[in-house]
């Protein structure tokens, strides 16, 4: 999880953006006038997840007057462009989440976070690989093991939806914050015959 400091500038974005990539992505050039997915990805401190950089620009323009962002997005390369519109995340607030969000695509969700601390509080698995030899198999644990869960709440509504993010000493605060990732969701525990739910697991947020 990545924390975005969105861009005050249409000039300070791209000069940001427009940064070469990395030392091995040869095909890209530092302030040429396009950005590529290189240099996007080397942005967003990501390798190659193209969701994740999508939402990672979104995120970053978010402070952009229309015409300002519109200046940015003219500078993306013609695939960069075509990816964005392919993944370009949907927002929701918590309480459209549940409804909306689809499994598998990417989202940003913005409310006010809360750390959910114990296991009583919230109960919710995820399948994760366990690998012996040549075989991998895979087994259920509580999400809580392996994430760092929240109920993100609507200020509005007061309604909430689960965003988690992998175990870190780095928390998100309690204050409004816009999430970015991808919905997935919890598996279902049949012997206390709990439904499947879907939560965000995050890569990038924004504080407001």
């Amino acid at each position: 999880m990545k924390k975005v400091t969105p861009y005050k500038t249409t000039k300070g974005a791209i000069a940001s953006l427009d940064n070469g990539g990395r030392f091995y992505n040869l095909a890209s050039r530092a302030n040429d006038g396009e950005i590529t997915h290189a240099e996007l990805a080397k942005a967003a401190g990501v390798v190659s997840d193209t969701q994740k950089i999508i939402t990672y620009l979104e995120l970053s323009l978010d402070q952009l007057e229309s015409p300002a962002k519109q200046e940015v997005m003219s500078h993306l390369s013609n695939d960069l462009r075509h990816k964005y519109n392919k993944h370009l995340p949907q927002r929701f607030l918590p309480s459209e989440a549940a409804e909306h969000a689809q499994v598998a695509t990417p989202s940003i969700i913005t409310g006010i976070p809360r750390l959910v601390e114990s296991k009583s509080e919230f109960t919710g698995f995820i399948m994760i690989p366990i690998s012996t030899g040549s075989v991998t198999t895979f087994v259920m644990v509580p999400i809580i093991d392996q994430y760092d869960v929240y109920e993100l709440r609507d200020q509005s509504t007061d309604e909430t939806f689960f965003v988690a993010h992998a175990r870190s000493r780095k928390k998100l605060p309690e204050q409004m914050v816009s999430c970015g990732g991808v919905i997935k969701e919890l598996k279902a525990d049949k012997k206390e015959k709990v439904a499947s739910r879907k939560y965000l697991e995050i890569s990038h947020y924004a504080i407001h």
